[in-house]
């Protein structure tokens, strides 16, 4: 992680969003913003010992929350401002939002994107219409291009959650919430620059204070986390996160403004925590969750902090790049003892393999993949490596089959 730096606020007043204004965001959604579900999980709640209700953002159009608040943002526009065309920077699910948006009142729409972002949802927001930028490594690169765009050609920027309309337009959900569950006790929500959070505090708060709510964060881009701590605006976060859709340096000025007022709480996951959770989801429940969008339930799972109260969990998103999803599978049942990977050296004989196999048929082990290698040169002649990957019942059945080998005394490497 980068180290803390500290941004002065002097010059700064931001103008927050209120609650009338989620009101007025709520009132014009029509049938392009769908009010999601929110379904009881008896398998999650069981897990974290909560009563847990998980609100399926992930079913909006474009798949994610944010369209919500695009939405609203582009309804809102004058039609001058409509003719100039609109830019955003996202590393995702804002573009999709936007892109989805000006198409549907045929405005011009630019997108700049950072240069590691998923190739699916590149590939979607061009499919919405946009013309798409790939600019620099993260979210906060490709948000100073766009600003460089703007000005440059006079476009509007649609801001990506420092925006009063974009604010509003999430802050609909937690209407929505209160709707659906009025004696909700806690709410868990996703944070990167904190718009989604920011809008959500301002709806529940404002007629409900005494509903706890916390920010969940992911530990490699803390920015949300340390500038609350801090009491100002922090920029930190850089390393390598699989949740590239709250990998926000520097939160929003207006956003902090708010969350630092009304917040009761902001934590912190890893990505261990986030492949758990996005496995147990696609297991248990169906569903594909993005890791960003699954950063509340994983903490619920991991830390169980809510013995027994009524929660909520945003699902933000479920945009999620399938070779990242196939990964995610791997190591979600190598967590949980489910997939054993194992190297045994042996001699390069008729039979020797027969001896391995036979172990692994008797612990009833499955074989998922076998990589047979002779030629590497740190193999000596006469001699094979074969890695093998097993599926197992678990971590029981995985510690059977490693304790048959050793009474074997057949020489393995475990790699998981």
């Amino acid at each position: 992680m980068e180290e803390v730096k500290y941004i002065s606020k002097i010059g700064t007043t931001p103008m927050n969003p209120t609650y009338d204004d989620i009101q007025k965001a709520n009132s014009m959604k029509n049938e392009k913003i769908r009010k999601t579900a929110l379904v009881y999980s008896p398998t999650f709640s069981m897990l974290t010992e909560s009563k847990v209700y998980l609100k399926s953002e992930f079913q909006q159009k474009t798949g994610a929350f944010k369209i919500r608040g695009a939405y609203y943002k582009i309804q809102t526009l004058t039609d001058e401002e409509k003719q100039k065309g609109v830019i955003a920077a996202s590393a995702g699910n804002h573009a999709q939002g936007v892109a989805y948006a000006a198409n549907a009142e045929n405005i011009q729409c630019t997108i700049v994107m950072p240069k590691n972002a998923s190739p699916a949802k590149v590939s979607a927001t061009k499919w919405y219409g946009a013309e798409v930028i790939l600019e620099g490594i993260n979210y906060d690169e490709a948000s100073t291009r766009a600003k460089e765009i703007a000005k440059e050609t006079g476009a509007i920027l649609i801001h990506a959650f420092d925006d009063v309309e974009i604010i509003a337009g999430q802050g609909v959900i937690g209407l929505e919430i209160l709707e659906q569950i009025p004696d909700v006790e806690e709410i868990y929500v996703p944070i990167g620059g904190g718009g989604l959070a920011a809008g959500v505090l301002i709806a529940i708060k404002t007629t409900h204070p005494n509903i706890k709510i916390i920010g969940v964060q992911s530990r490699s881009f803390p920015s949300m986390y340390e500038s609350w701590k801090q009491g100002s605006l922090t920029s930190v976060g850089g390393a390598r996160t699989i949740a590239d859709g709250i990998s926000v340096k520097v939160p929003g000025q207006t956003t902090f403004s708010i969350i630092k007022e009304l917040i009761d709480e902001i934590v912190l996951v890893d990505d261990s925590e986030i492949i758990k959770a996005m496995f147990l989801l696609m297991e248990r429940m169906k569903v594909v969750i993005e890791p960003a969008g699954a950063v509340g339930l994983a903490y619920l799972i991991s830390h169980k902090p809510s013995p027994g109260k009524k929660v909520v969990s945003i699902l933000a998103g479920g945009n999620i790049d399938m070779y990242l999803l196939g990964q995610i599978v791997d190591k979600g049942l190598a967590a949980m003892g489910r997939l054993l990977k194992i190297s045994v050296l042996l001699p390069d004989r008729p039979g020797a393999f027969k001896e391995i196999v036979d172990e692994i048929s008797a612990a009833n082990a499955n074989i998922v993949e076998v990589v047979h290698d002779r030629l590497s040169s740190n193999i000596n002649a006469g001699s094979a490596s074969v890695t093998l990957s097993l599926e197992t019942a678990g971590k029981e059945q995985s510690d059977k089959l490693i304790e048959a080998f050793q009474k074997k005394n057949i020489q393995f490497n475990l790699l998981t």
